[in-house]
């Protein structure tokens, strides 16, 4: 076999070509949908393609980053930067730091010291943002601000890859929003459609990680075969994904059906059958305190 053929072979199809349909969809439901039905189906399309770059930065479709990168190179949700999406997202894959307040870039709990200083207002905020509704309808706001913050901090520190990433991300973001502007979909409404994906995104991200004194506990799965699911390529089955980061979406099925009891004894039987139990169970409350439970209060 050629050294060709071998690279071609290496491709995985099914994602480029679930790639190449999502922006495919995108160009027609901004150019053929009537607004009121172009804003739901941009934000699932949005959603859609936040999987797509999680699952780019993780090496796929193609073995090279450069191609993957170039692939995702439109941000549709106009708020995050790929290489800095990649970054932070592989430093999350430190397992030892899993939810630490500090080092662990994805961690939605906070200091117990930093919590008892912050104005009762901003505690209300957050207890909200502890639910699930709360996640979906404050949650992108205040992802954003707090990572606008750290980026500017950064910046101001001159590092040189924050400041790359948000040159390559604001070209992409105006070509973005180039097409937006010559379609018939108004800007504000694609504005509303973004949120609304990044939204949508929140849902899986509310339960993926749990304070748990042990590294393995730490992980969720949701044994979700609907539509989310599917939106969110199964990384709802996520204790499979973190044990194995570099399988492609579409193994991790029938990877956890096989494995099953040993990855609910890995995790401590951290598992929800479904999104509609997680709904049901934590729309309107909280499922953990905003301080780290387990952190040092002193």
């Amino acid at each position: 076999m050629s050294e060709r053929q071998g690279s071609f072979q290496q491709v995985e199809w099914i994602t480029f070509l679930l790639i190449v349909g999502c922006y495919g969809a995108w160009v027609v439901v901004l150019f053929r949908t009537p607004v009121l039905l172009a804003v739901p189906a941009t934000a699932f399309l949005v959603a859609l393609h936040g999987s797509l770059t999680h699952e780019a930065l993780h090496g796929h479709p193609f073995r090279s980053r450069i191609a993957n990168e170039l692939l995702m190179a439109l941000p549709l949700n106009l708020s995050v930067p790929y290489n800095r999406f990649r970054d932070l997202h592989l430093a999350h894959h430190r397992d030892a730091n899993l939810t630490d307040p500090y080092d662990d870039p994805e961690s939605n709990y906070l200091d117990p010291m930093v919590w008892r200083r912050l104005p009762g207002w901003l505690q209300l905020i957050y207890r909200l943002n502890n639910t699930l509704f709360g996640r979906m309808l404050i949650g992108p706001l205040i992802g954003q601000i707090s990572f606008l913050r750290d980026e500017l901090r950064g910046m101001r520190r001159g590092d040189r890859a924050i400041w790359l990433a948000w040159t390559l991300h604001l070209a992409g973001a105006a070509v973005v929003l180039l097409i937006v502007a010559v379609s018939p979909m108004p800007i504000w409404a694609y504005l509303v459609s973004a949120y609304l994906g990044l939204a949508v995104l929140r849902i899986r991200t509310f339960l993926e990680h749990r304070a748990h004194d042990r590294v393995r506990g730490r992980t969720v799965v949701v044994e979700d075969r609907g539509v989310l699911a599917f939106l969110f390529l199964n990384n709802n089955l996520h204790v499979v994904h973190h044990m194995n980061p570099t399988i492609p979406w579409y193994r991790l099925p029938a990877i956890y059906r096989k494995g099953r009891a040993r990855y609910l004894a890995i995790n401590d039987g951290y598992v929800y059958r479904s999104y509609g139990e997680v709904f049901r169970r934590y729309l309107w409350r909280g499922k953990d305190p905003v301080a780290h439970p387990l952190w040092p209060r002193e």
